[in-house]
């Protein structure tokens, strides 16, 4: 099989495709447009998040049989026209989730303790204990919303930390493991001290927590979002936070973001709800990096290779 690769990734992926008697061709630069005028050479198509695959771009892509996507989920593929045309599917979330569990436990263990205050005011000459004076997990109630690969490397790094529980939320039933007990959304909103979310962008996703959302906890919350930035209205966050709904915020992920994830904004106006989070003391930022480390660019190409193996090669 012929297949074109769009994103740079590691070369284990090409190496063990070259291994099976697939045909490598490696294009980087091309626009959209052009790969969608040569896509019908092709049999499958590797990708990150360069450009979106849209039905007009399979439509094109007559001799298509799979594409890979080296990432947790497959939001930037119309996944039911490519099903509809018999093109298999390949997203990776086995390859990221450890990196990205323990992304959201460091960002949960700043904002508990403070880190990246105490480290500025250390670095600029102010030794404030009291002020640094931080929080324990233990005692704590964690809240995961979705509970698939993410939300369940999540509950295994809590572990040790001797939280009270750690409770989910999921759209599916059947969910929970020996880390992480089901229950609904009430009884989650009751109890949670620590929120992470955890899903895929899909249309009941986007815009998910909003001001009546996070009015309905009980108690003030911590908010973790290592999954897609769209998820959260910023501007209701702020709003909570300003209130004290909120108490902070570990965002690796912004609804900002252009879809390809190479770039935060489309111009340079910072949106008065960003400039708030800068701003804060009570938040941590990173640029959508939880998933996005040595070990899992590895394991990232490798799950590929192996879905695409189990697959096609017999």
């Amino acid at each position: 099989m012929k297949v074109l690769h769009v994103d740079i990734n590691h070369p284990l992926i090409i190496e063990q495709f070259s291994e099976l008697g697939f045909q490598n061709v490696e294009d980087y630069t091309s626009t959209k447009k052009e790969i969608e005028s040569k896509i019908d050479q092709y049999d499958g198509l590797i990708i990150r998040s360069r450009f979106t695959i849209d039905s007009q771009f399979l439509d094109k892509a007559k001799n298509l049989k799979f594409i890979g996507r080296l990432g947790a989920g497959l939001e930037n593929i119309d996944i039911k026209h490519a099903k509809s045309l018999g093109i298999f599917l390949a997203a990776a979330p086995e390859g990221n989730r450890n990196a990205v569990g323990e992304h959201a436990m460091g960002m949960l263990l700043s904002l508990f303790n403070k880190l990246n205050t105490a480290d500025r005011e250390v670095r600029s000459g102010k030794w404030d204990r009291e002020g640094n004076r931080g929080l324990e997990l233990e005692g704590k109630v964690v809240g995961i919303i979705g509970y698939g690969n993410m939300g369940k490397a999540f509950a295994k790094k809590l572990i040790g930390f001797d939280v009270e529980e750690v409770i989910c939320y999921d759209i599916q039933g059947g969910v929970e493991d020996e880390n992480a007990r089901q229950v609904g959304i009430m009884e989650f909103q009751n109890r949670a001290d620590v929120v992470s979310l955890h899903v895929p962008q899909t249309a009941e996703t986007v815009g998910m927590v909003h001001s009546e959302f996070l009015n309905k906890f009980q108690k003030p919350i911590w908010i973790i979002n290592t999954a897609r930035g769209k998820c959260i209205i910023t501007s209701d966050l702020v709003e909570a936070m300003k209130s004290g709904k909120v108490l902070g915020a570990g965002l690796d992920v912004l609804e900002y973001e252009k879809a390809s994830f190479e770039n935060m904004f489309s111009d340079n106006n910072l949106p008065d709800a960003f400039q708030y989070l800068i701003n804060s003391d009570q938040v941590v930022l990173s640029p959508h990096v939880a998933g996005w480390t040595v070990e899992s660019k590895i394991k990232l190409a490798q799950t590929i290779v192996d879905k695409i193996k189990a697959k096609f090669i017999t």
